[in-house]
């Protein structure tokens, strides 16, 4: 892919770096359950990539609640979240094996994410894998989160390397409209129960875990 002029990779980070979007599930069922909404754990998929502000605003705005606090119920979800992380997290497939591969190769690494600080560092401290990245982004403090581009392009410019130069890499399909409106190339590696969905035509390329990103570099 350095034929096509690729001099980044940007990783996203829940459920592609570590396995942590079933924890975002169910932490985002128990809050919402217990706030009264009647949501089923399959129903939280909808919201995977956005921020989380943009959770809870998102239900909200279809199950009102008596005395909403975005801010504090937002803190019960990234709590519990960064609670599983540290007890439980784990890497996807193929993270290490693909993060020495761009090193070695010489791209310029980067993590363009949704989640918080508290979340990153839990991540990154748990799988001790802060070393390889050269530019961390959060959308936390950002006007908009995924799927506006706003955290991708941030990354590439803190980075120093065009938009166009960059490789995305992502599970959610908010995370895929945020790098295809970034004008970068796109690498989808979505839930396996998911990898049949016909929306990942958007994407340049699907691969079923991180394993294959090096094949894929090479072929390109």
């Amino acid at each position: 892919m350095t034929s096509n002029g690729i001099k980044a990779i940007i990783f996203d980070m829940d459920g592609v770096l570590i396995d942590s979007e079933p924890s975002w599930q169910q932490a985002e069922f128990e809050t919402m359950q217990a706030l009264g909404l009647p949501l089923s754990y399959e129903d939280t998929l909808q919201t995977t990539g956005l921020r989380i502000d943009q959770v809870v605003s998102y239900w909200y705005q279809r199950y009102p609640w008596a005395n909403y606090d975005n801010a504090n119920t937002a803190k019960a979800i990234v709590d519990k979240v960064v609670a599983q992380i540290k007890q439980n997290g784990s890497a996807m497939k193929g993270v290490e094996n693909a993060l020495n591969y761009c090193r070695q190769h010489h791209y310029h690494i980067g993590l363009a994410t949704s989640s918080s600080t508290a979340i990153i560092e839990a991540v990154l401290n748990k799988l001790q894998i802060g070393q390889y990245f050269n530019a961390i982004q959060s959308a936390e403090d950002l006007r908009y989160g995924k799927p506006h581009p706003e955290v991708y392009l941030l990354c590439a410019q803190q980075l120093g390397i065009a938009p166009h130069q960059c490789l995305a890499i992502e599970d959610s399909f908010n995370g895929l409209i945020a790098a295809k409106a970034a004008n970068m190339q796109t690498c989808i590696i979505p839930a396996a129960e998911q990898a049949q969905q016909a929306r990942w035509v958007l994407a340049e390329h699907q691969l079923a875990n991180l394993d294959q990103l090096a094949e894929l570099l090479l072929a390109n």
